[in-house]
């Protein structure tokens, strides 16, 4: 991966953290190739708190922070009482009955929808490229693990993986043999055509450190080529197919909808 595909985001520590909260801050650093600086007071940055890991905009205060809480009200409220198998994308994966999917996450992100599939039985293996996000993603599973009722499954269902992810799909077979997903999920980075209080605050942080995929088009063959079952690209209502490739189903939604590359 380039060294300079992403902007440099340190992580730093409030400046009452203990010598602890401190070593934890450089070990994060260290273990996702990111720099640990003290005083940080401006721009994006990781901070590392005594109980988490949250990405901030430090110019605007307002804003607030973004981490990943799998524990949170919304995606517990969403885990009990949601749609179960059929939700929307767990009807796009194929998703119904007993017996459960193994799920390959190509663009984890916060890692929402692979929690929500692994709530619904799947095992989900999740790629995320950003060192700063799978910095993100990992200290929310790491925290996950230790909730009485989500670490039974939730340890067994989700695993995550650091790299490019065109890159990882096309040596997967010969990576991790064992391992051959029947689905493979997109969800691509979109760019936003306005900016709007509509836009959530991950999201707005999102486009800022990341930008949009701009080599997603590379992702559709070899999560094709991989897949046993089916491949399934979240998108943007208008948005153009990925790779300008046309899928077998698309399933449309107000917002977003879900476009299913059938595997025969």
């Amino acid at each position: 991966m380039p060294d300079n595909l992403y902007p440099t985001i340190k992580i730093t520590t409030a400046p009452e953290a203990t010598a602890e909260v401190i070593a934890q801050a450089k070990q994060t650093a260290q273990q996702w190739g990111l720099t640990y600086q003290s005083n940080v007071d401006k721009g994006l940055a990781l901070i590392q708190q005594a109980n988490q890991l949250e990405l901030r905009q430090l110019d605007e205060p307002k804003v607030g922070a973004v981490l990943v809480d799998f524990a949170s009200d919304a995606l517990t409220f969403r885990r009990l009482h949601g749609g179960g198998k059929k939700e929307a994308i767990a009807k796009a994966l194929g998703l119904k009955g007993v017996g459960k999917l193994k799920v390959l996450d190509a663009t984890a992100g916060l890692g929402r929808d692979a929690f929500v599939l692994a709530s619904l039985g799947c095992d989900v293996d999740m790629i995320e490229r950003s060192p700063i996000v799978a910095a993100l993603l990992n200290d929310g599973l790491r925290r996950a693990g230790s909730e009485p009722n989500l670490a039974d499954w939730l340890n067994a269902r989700m695993k995550l993986f650091h790299g490019v992810a065109y890159e990882l799909l096309a040596n997967w077979r010969k990576q991790q043999p064992k391992n051959i997903p029947d689905v493979v999920y997109l969800d691509p980075m979109f760019p936003h055509r306005k900016k709007s209080a509509a836009v959530k605050k991950e999201m707005r942080l999102f486009q800022q450190l990341l930008g949009p995929d701009e080599d997603a088009n590379l992702l559709l063959a070899p999560a094709l080529a991989l897949a046993k079952k089916r491949v399934v690209v979240k998108r943007p209502s208008g948005a153009p197919y990925l790779a300008d490739t046309k899928p077998d189903i698309e399933m449309k939604g107000k917002a977003n909808r879900f476009d299913v590359y059938l595997i025969v």
